[in-house]
């Protein structure tokens, strides 16, 4: 598998300190969107809402947006792939379009800081809330990739739901077949291959180039062999120990994993030494991404591309 190695530069850790006079402008600020004016829940049609939906992250937005068709609109705030999430720092008309929000949905557990400050300076009385790391019970210092996570992704699925039929109850019966279609039809492929990839490779070693990985791992059972200290720090864009390169160094050296999986946003020297040894000791490299890529793409175009060159590489590590 060709693998593409960006110049990309390691992340900072998720701290966001916004001073006074930022907090003061964006609590300033007017319900607008960033894109288009933002009304909250305006007529879409005769007795029907337009849902104004802000999602801080585009993979929830895509969800979002998928779940509530024609009956939402949504805006999220985080769609270059090239911006990291962890240190984003919100400009005012983020916080324009926060404050006109009717629903705004945040990944939480310390990833996407930013946004209790956008939610805090801009208070909506009426506005409806979803922290993804608390529906999933999640904790600062957990896990915070849930959007890898099968389990996750599909409590967002039921919650988003759940809260737009709250939110504009007289198109229950919508929402409801919007969630059907999606489930069973726009996430069939996506199932599938994960359910594939569980029966065929479930237990087989594998490395990785950091955290976003490990929910993936275990939501199809491969059994991530680098140290997770190691994932951590290159996810927070901490510094590495040096035994945790040394007992990876000796895992691809020894063939003891069968792949590679590496993030293409979150590139180093260190994940492209170990990128660059996989390929000379002949284990396939797997790539995925933090956000959409393309930012255009749906959620489950974008990870079932994923998995299917996963897949792709544990048939050719392993013959099966």
């Amino acid at each position: 598998m060709r693998v593409v190695l960006p110049s990309s530069v390691r992340r900072h850790p998720a701290r966001l300190f916004l001073s006074a006079a930022t907090v003061a402008a964006l609590a300033a600020t007017s319900a607008c969107s960033t894109s288009s004016p933002a009304k909250t829940s305006s007529s879409s049609t005769a007795g029907s809402k337009t849902i104004q939906v802000v999602a801080a992250e585009n993979f929830w937005g895509s969800i979002a947006t998928q779940l509530g068709g024609d009956h939402v609109k949504v805006t999220s705030i985080i769609t270059n792939p090239d911006t990291d999430p962890h240190s984003y720092e919100p400009t005012a008309a983020d916080g324009r379009t926060i404050a006109g929000a009717d629903y705004v949905i945040t990944n939480g557990i310390g990833y996407d800081a930013w946004s209790d400050k956008l939610l805090a300076a801009n208070p909506g009385p009426n506005r409806m809330a979803l922290k993804v790391g608390d529906l999933a019970g999640k904790k600062e210092g957990d896990n915070p990739h849930q959007w890898y996570s099968h389990d996750s992704v599909y409590k967002v699925i039921d919650q988003i739901t759940a809260d737009y039929k709250k939110i504009d109850p007289a198109d229950a019966a919508y929402f409801d077949a919007q969630k059907q279609t999606f489930t069973t039809q726009a996430l069939a492929k996506y199932n599938q291959l994960e359910a594939d990839i569980k029966a065929k490779y479930a237990g087989t070693p594998i490395g990785a180039s950091e955290s976003i990985v490990t929910p993936l791992a275990e939501s199809v059972g491969l059994k991530m062999m680098t140290p997770e200290t190691f994932l951590d720090a290159e996810s927070e864009g901490t510094d590495p120990t040096a035994a945790d390169k040394a007992a990876i160094d000796q895992q691809i050296s020894g063939k003891q994993i069968k792949i590679y999986v590496y993030n293409t946003q979150n590139s180093n020297p260190d994940v492209v030494a170990q990128v660059n040894a996989a390929k000379a000791q002949g284990i396939p490299v797997a790539q995925v991404t933090e956000t959409l890529a393309p930012a255009s793409a749906t959620f489950q175009d974008w990870q079932t591309q994923e998995l299917q060159g996963i897949a792709d590489a544990l048939k050719a590590a392993t013959g099966k």
